[in-house]
């Protein structure tokens, strides 16, 4: 099965000028944990809640005036709308990561894949594994 089967194509999105606090509101209002920053087309990080608390709540940044480009995840993992599912599963687990942004061979943005997708719509049994993998603490050296 391939990630343009699953995934989930009407993906909200911030620009990296966008404020933490309106990037914040809009997490809230559509319930997600996670949103793709793109500059135009281009997919230039990921804002997540834990980026969020970490990189600004807990540095005392001001959420109405830092933009978003401060506090996102510029270091990218993705993968591409034709790749199997079984790919996705294994770069989550790799990366434990629980959301990839899907791209098209533009590199344009077009989805987003998630641990739920998988679960959902894969109806794949791996889906157990990747989760375990995911949430497996990081060993720091």
């Amino acid at each position: 099965m391939k990630l343009k089967d699953i995934m989930t194509d009407d993906v909200e999105v911030v620009s990296p000028k966008t404020s933490v606090y309106e990037a914040a509101r809009t997490m809230r209002l559509l319930d997600i944990g996670a949103l793709p920053v793109c500059d135009g087309d281009r997919i230039v990080g990921m804002l997540t809640d834990r980026d969020l608390t970490v990189r600004s709540i807990a540095e005392g940044r001001d959420p109405r005036t830092t933009p978003v480009k401060e506090t996102m995840t510029s270091q990218i993992v993705w993968c591409y709308d034709d790749q199997n599912v079984e790919e996705a599963e294994a770069l989550m687990q790799e990366q434990q990561i629980r959301r990839l942004p899907v791209l098209d061979h533009d590199k344009r943005l077009v989805g987003i894949i998630s641990l739920g997708d998988l679960a959902t719509r894969a109806h794949d049994a791996g889906v157990v594994s990747t989760l375990e993998e995911v949430s497996m603490p990081a060993v720091f050296p």
